[in-house]
């Protein structure tokens, strides 16, 4: 590996072990009725940074005990006064259960920093299900002492029957992008806790209405070029075929779209820096399926492996993607069924999605049913042109040539910093600010550098990698995650944070946008600038 490559966590696990002995060496004190805040997110519940673990002390000797457990007393709140008091208020609430609480007092306190705000305004219950630290007697005993009232669940909205009622429940702290069909990105807060994007934190790109579909009578068709078919069930799938896991990062080609905007206007949905996930998946190698059904995949007639997925549009037509063959013949591509070690969820691709690691998004077909074998490329729309970069040169109204270029396949390096956040205020006495955040490239070529500027890029220095322990430089579809310290800037009132990554082939990001705008502001990987104001 090149850089600096850490065991996966970045030391986090330290930190949580300390953290977590010296809670217990004062639990076991003669005064127990001090509890450190071990809540770590008694809004966020779970989502926590532990490289900025502060501990505090909570005195509930004061506490009416009464008063806390007879809940009939406190006033009833419905859910859009609790919506009143989100991160933007002068108080926070947050719910959990019947519980309405104001935390703006523990923010500070908060052991997750300002990821407590995920929740503002709105529920704990779905963070705390990815934690069960939380659901402690302590921790329970610490939120109960913000209790300032119950929530009237009678009074939450139900959703309105249309084509997209029964798409799956999805997890709050995703940023969404727009609702119908759902598209959201992963929070960047939380990007740097997991290597691999816990499913229900994954980004979300859907084009229609989710399927829902029984694994049980799910089929997939392979197609050869003759017209022959073979049907498969999932359980062959898993039974009939050596499995394959692998670690891939999908990202949607408009990743940064919103960037790319403010340099040039640009179509399609604002994505900012974080459609992209990275996963564990587990599936048989698509090459294997191409042979079971006689498919030679070194016929020089076969140029295109096209994917078709079970989401439909109003006029019958399934979402539809196709890749070179020389790629399909990769060990690297697989027809999944697992995602981190579980059936993939429905939002991404239940029961089955073909996974193409390095490529883009766009390509890895959810809910797959069926594979065909062709002379010519898919001639989906999502294949011909929503997924095309070009810069045409015309009038506003001539049509757009989209057959100027091929369509996208393999992304350009990315890298990007996700904390902190834009704008942030920092304190000039701290001296320095913590950033962390992503880099990936396209086609297994791994990340061997990622360097950070305060000064604009007249000097850089180098982050602190975590790599996948299982690939190497040549062969890396995961993505490499990155933190360093940087010093805040003498005599300014505010600066930038500059990212920027080199690949294994020393490609690196163009500075600016000038070179790669595209009136679809796809593939945009300009160097990722997060401005940050200095309060003396």
């Amino acid at each position: 590996m090149f850089g600096r490559t850490t065991t996966r966590g970045f030391k986090q696990n330290h930190f949580y072990r300390r953290f977590h002995a010296r809670y217990q060496e004062e639990s076991r004190g003669k005064h127990n009725y001090y509890k450190y805040a071990y809540i770590a997110g008694a809004s966020t519940a779970g989502l926590l940074s532990f490289q900025t673990i502060k501990t505090v002390k909570l005195d509930h000797a004061k506490t009416d005990e009464k008063l806390l457990n007879d809940s009939k007393k406190f006033p009833l709140y419905n859910q859009d006064e609790v919506k009143k008091h989100g991160k933007s208020a002068e108080r926070i609430w947050v719910t959990y259960k019947d519980g309405v609480y104001d935390v703006t007092d523990f923010i500070s306190m908060h052991p997750g920093g300002d990821k407590i705000l995920l929740a503002a305004g709105a529920a704990v219950d779905p963070f705390w299900a990815l934690y069960s630290q939380h659901k402690t007697d302590e921790v329970l005993e610490i939120l109960e002492g913000y209790r300032i009232g119950r929530l009237d669940v009678k009074d939450v909205p139900k959703a309105e029957p249309d084509a997209f009622s029964n798409d799956p429940e999805r997890h709050p702290a995703l940023i969404v992008r727009n609702a119908k069909p759902f598209n959201a990105e992963s929070p960047p807060s939380l990007i740097g806790d997991h290597f691999f994007t816990p499913n229900e934190l994954f980004f979300v790109r859907n084009h229609l209405p989710v399927p829902d579909i029984k694994t049980e009578d799910h089929r997939l068709t392979i197609e050869t070029r003759n017209g022959k078919t073979i049907d498969l069930s999932v359980e062959e799938l898993k039974k009939g075929y050596k499995s394959y896991t692998i670690g891939s990062v999908i990202q949607c080609a408009g990743n940064r779209r919103a960037d790319m905007h403010q340099y040039k206007k640009v179509q399609g949905l604002m994505w900012e820096g974080t459609a992209i996930s990275n996963a564990e998946w587990t599936g048989v190698r698509l090459r294997d399926l191409l042979k079971k059904a006689g498919i030679d995949v070194f016929d020089e007639n076969i140029k295109h492996v096209h994917f078709e997925g079970a989401d439909i549009d109003p006029t019958g037509t399934p979402y539809g993607a196709s890749i070179p063959i020389e790629k399909a013949r990769g060990d690297e591509v697989i027809v999944a069924y697992h995602m981190n070690g579980v059936d993939i969820p429905r939002d991404h691709g239940a029961p089955l999605r073909v996974i193409v690691p390095g490529n883009v998004g766009a390509r890895q077909v959810k809910w797959l049913r069926k594979i065909i074998v062709s002379e010519k490329e898919s001639d989906s729309h999502w294949q011909q042109k929503d997924y095309r970069a070009f810069s045409p040169a015309v009038n506003h109204g001539d049509e757009l040539n989209w057959q100027s270029v091929p369509s996208i396949q393999e992304y350009p390096v990315q890298c990007a910093i996700c904390t902190p956040a834009p704008n942030i205020e920092v304190d000039r006495d701290d001296g320095t600010v913590t950033i962390s955040g992503y880099a990936w490239s396209g086609g297994g070529r791994g990340i061997i550098r990622i360097e950070i500027s305060v000064d604009e890029g007249k000097t850089w220095q180098s982050c602190e990698l975590q790599q996948d322990e299982k690939q190497d430089v040549e062969h890396m579809y995961s993505w490499t995650l990155f933190t360093a310290e940087v010093p805040i800037p003498a005599d300014v009132k505010k600066f930038n944070i500059i990212a920027k990554a080199v690949d294994r082939a020393y490609n690196t990001q163009p500075e600016t946008a000038s070179g790669i705008w595209n009136i679809r502001g796809l593939i945009h990987n300009a160097w990722h600038r997060v401005p940050v104001m200095v309060k003396d």
